[in-house]
């Protein structure tokens, strides 16, 4: 059985979606294996085994909740200014901010410790990570102070020198998901974009919802979870045939 949550800020459009399992068997997702859950692009926590890392506008925490019912904060860092998202790949958290994209290594889970950042313009950065690949949309705009609007791809294979690997002009992208050659990234109100990145050097786009208003975005076994500014709304899609067809949604009434 999966569940997923929610959490919509009324103050701005960001969002944080989760998507748990029973605990009774693994969950694969992005080649990435978990017991606990995922969570999109935009979320500002995580958990890997009985660690929650969570992120605020300055500081990485985590907490030991081996012990469900006494979570304990075992260690806190402070990452300056601007922490956006939070995103898990293999032993290692990326996180966004608006100077750039921090990574840390769980070598020890109760500490994350900081292994390079890349730098970029200042703007609203969700990421994602395949294989060694990060994907990172900036955003500009008055909440995110630039002008910048496009997708970096970051060569992450020495994660200690993270280098740009290629830039695509976007709209304006919010959050995004990945699943092997199929990418997806919410333009906010310009729509939901497909993609077919089997060629980095020239990703291609393959669809464009132009009236569905998207924030972020979870492929999750051909399943296709999308937060919009009116709901949440669930998809099926088909990286091989560039397919994706409507299954339902949930209105959400903002605060």
């Amino acid at each position: 059985m999966l569940f997923f949550i929610i959490l919509l800020s009324s103050c701005d459009m960001s969002s944080d979606i989760s998507i748990g399992g029973n605990g009774s068997s693994d969950v694969q997702f992005n080649s990435e294996s978990s017991s606990t859950g995922i969570g999109g692009s935009m979320a500002r926590f995580t958990i890997k085994g009985d660690y929650l890392y969570t992120v605020d506008s300055d500081n990485l925490k985590t907490f030991d909740i081996s012990e469900r019912k006494n979570p304990q904060i075992t260690s806190e860092v402070n990452l300056g200014w601007g922490i956006e998202t939070i995103f898990p790949y293999g032993e290692n958290l990326f996180i966004g901010a608006q100077s750039g994209m921090h990574i840390y290594s769980l070598d020890n889970k109760e500490e994350p410790s900081w292994l390079s950042t890349y730098e970029h313009l200042t703007s609203c950065d969700p990421v994602v990570v395949q294989d060694d690949f990060a994907f990172v949309t900036l955003r500009g705009g008055t909440e995110c102070f630039g002008f910048n609007n496009q997708l970096d791809i970051v060569d992450i294979s020495n994660l200690r020198d993270p280098k740009l690997f290629k830039t695509y002009e976007m709209i304006n992208p919010h959050g995004l998901g990945i699943d092997g050659n199929c990418l997806f990234i919410s333009e906010g109100d310009f729509g939901l974009k497909m993609f077919d990145i089997s060629n980095l050097e020239d990703i291609k786009l393959t669809k464009h919802f132009e009236d569905l208003s998207s924030l972020d975005v979870i492929p999750f076994q051909g399943i296709l979870m999308v937060i919009g500014s009116d709901g949440f709304h669930q998809y099926t899609y088909d990286c091989e045939n560039t397919d994706i067809s409507y299954i339902s949604t949930i209105p959400i009434e903002r605060l």
